[in-house]
């Protein structure tokens, strides 16, 4: 299906003859006749599904053969990796493209076949749209063609490095249009890595973001855009180039506020099992634990840390909705922090999902390590009765209680606590498996709302009951046994079952009639000091829903 923003994208690109359908004897850039010029056969949908390079255009030695006559002719000043993407992408998509360099017989077997290589003064001559694929320090190269520039687009697809994009107070588009007042400058495809440019839009984003002063200049690359298979975002005019030449500077800005809450719930959860399990046998029983740090005390870490980071995905729902109850309307906007933790659930969610998957593989390998295969045997040695001759046992583990003279061991609580307990674990990983699959953008963009909404939220609050009953099972009766309190610290399951408990508490009592009828209507427009006043039918309240995806 055809969406409504694909609809004329391959209509505008400014190209060099008569116009026949306007009966023009000029070039003619106008949306209605720009594509008469591309063969039926080299245009392209603009669609992720389409090949990069059409088999039509491919030749016998895999190379692309000539671009019929008549296309759409694109200039490209530069001839590195971006301007090599940028012209096998540009001719698999019906273009006709010519590449200025200083040295075009050195790099011309850089290039497709079909792509014409020159001296930029003969690049620069027919084109109306010509990309800028050099660094900023060689802008001042091109001056010399100013007045054959003069009146052409210049589309800059250079991007500053960070030591280069703080000292200067304006952009690279900018410093361009700056230098060449008799130019249309727009920038695009500078978020676009050279792979994403020549593979197309299948193996990146999609998203290309434009800025111009000019309208018609920006709607003319929106439509190239179009064709070469991505999405243009119109980002504003060429001032807002500063704020776009940022974005391939920062490292994944929606994850530092979600990693740094994750590495703190690791260094305290981690300190606080130190204590515990290796600092107390040392200073209580002078019992040399410290080997346990690198994987026991990890693994069991992870847990907690996994456990609490969903239940904090959940958490900020449950708060917003009793704002909503609280204000009686949905109109008044959350507070900054309860907005930003809302908008930071997927991170914190896939965050969790990491640290599960962690724990799982930990617990797998702690049978393989050297400290377990010497309990195993000390515990077979303590089950061994002490000889018959002997008038007391030679060691005295072989007189420990409960286990001198016991040739069998067999708990069944514990038996069944540990099988549950595993299964319990298993289905809440499986389940956490499912969130973070639909998270990916393109599985959740095949799934409607409806089904989007039962994995995240419904799903989501069931892999949440299950890690709680995991936990609980885990726990069993240890929180009333005296001897689990090392230096008066409670166990560490105790302490991360306290948010998750609050939530699904909070869940339940937002599923009651009285509360979840009076949310409904406020979630539908309807406010308790307004003049809009409704009532919901008993047999159609909506359910609560939260994503945080």
């Amino acid at each position: 299906m055809t969406s409504s923003n694909d609809v004329g994208h391959l209509d505008l690109f400014p190209h060099l003859g008569c116009c026949e359908q306007c009966s023009n004897k000029h070039p003619c850039a106008s949306v209605s006749c720009i594509l008469t010029y591309i063969p039926s056969a080299t245009r392209t949908s603009g669609k992720m599904d389409k090949p990069l390079i059409s088999r039509r255009l491919m030749d016998s030695d895999g190379s692309l053969a000539e671009t019929p006559s008549g296309t759409p002719k694109v200039g490209i000043l530069g001839s590195g990796d971006f301007a090599r993407s940028l012209a096998t992408r540009l001719v698999g998509s019906g273009f006709s493209v010519v590449v200025g360099s200083r040295n075009p017989k050195r790099i011309a077997g850089l290039f497709p076949s079909s792509v014409h290589v020159t001296f930029q003064e003969q690049a620069v001559s027919s084109p109306e749209i010509i990309f800028v694929a050099v660094f900023r320090e060689h802008y001042s190269s091109l001056c010399a063609l100013s007045d054959q520039l003069a009146g052409k687009i210049l589309v800059d697809v250079s991007n500053p490095t960070e030591n280069e994009h703080l000292p200067h107070r304006e952009s690279n588009d900018e410093f361009l249009a700056s230098l060449f007042p008799a130019c249309t400058v727009v920038e695009a495809f500078n978020v676009i890595s050279a792979w994403t440019r020549q593979a197309g839009p299948r193996d990146g984003n999609q998203q290309v973001p434009i800025c111009s002063d000019q309208p018609e200049a920006k709607l003319s690359v929106s439509e190239m855009v179009h064709a070469m298979g991505f999405k243009p975002v119109d980002m504003g005019p060429l001032a807002s180039t500063r704020e776009v030449e940022a974005m391939p500077l920062r490292l994944l800005p929606g994850w530092k506020v979600p990693t740094l809450l994750a590495l703190g719930l690791f260094v305290c959860f981690y300190g606080y099992n130190f204590i515990r399990d290796v600092l107390h046998p040392y200073v209580q029983e002078n019992k040399n634990k410290f080997y346990k740090l690198p994987v026991s005390v990890v693994n069991t870490t992870l847990p907690c840390v996994a456990y609490m980071l969903l239940s904090l995905v959940y958490l900020p729902g449950v708060l917003a909705a009793a704002l909503q109850l609280q204000r009686g309307t949905k109109y008044r906007r959350f507070p900054d922090w309860l907005d930003h933790w809302l908008q930071h659930r997927k991170q914190i969610g896939l965050l969790s999902f990491f640290c599960a998957v962690l724990h799982a593989l930990y617990s797998f390998c702690l049978p393989l390590r050297r400290s377990h295969r010497y309990d195993l045997v000390n515990l077979a040695i303590k089950q061994m009765p002490p000889p018959a001759c002997a008038p007391a046992p030679a060691c005295p583990s072989l007189s420990t209680p409960g286990f001198a003279n016991k040739g069998y061991l067999w708990d069944e609580e514990e038996v069944w606590r540990m099988e549950i307990y595993l299964s319990l674990g298993v289905l809440a990983l499986g389940t956490l498996s499912l969130l973070a699959v639909t998270s990916l953008p393109s599985i959740a963009n095949s799934l409607n709302w409806r089904e989007f909404s039962f994995v995240q939220s419904t799903l989501g609050f069931v892999a949440l009951v299950l890690s709680t009953l995991h936990t609980l099972t885990y726990g069993w009766t240890r929180a009333f046994e005296e001897s689990r309190y090392k230096f008066y610290l409670p166990p560490t399951f105790t302490l991360t079952l306290l948010v998750p408990c609050v939530v699904i508490l909070a869940k339940g009592l937002f599923l009651l009639p009285c509360f979840s009828r009076r949310l409904a209507k406020i979630r539908r427009g309807w406010e308790k000091d307004g003049a809009v006043r409704f009532t919901v039918s008993t047999e159609h309240v909506l359910p609560e829903k939260t994503s945080h995806v």
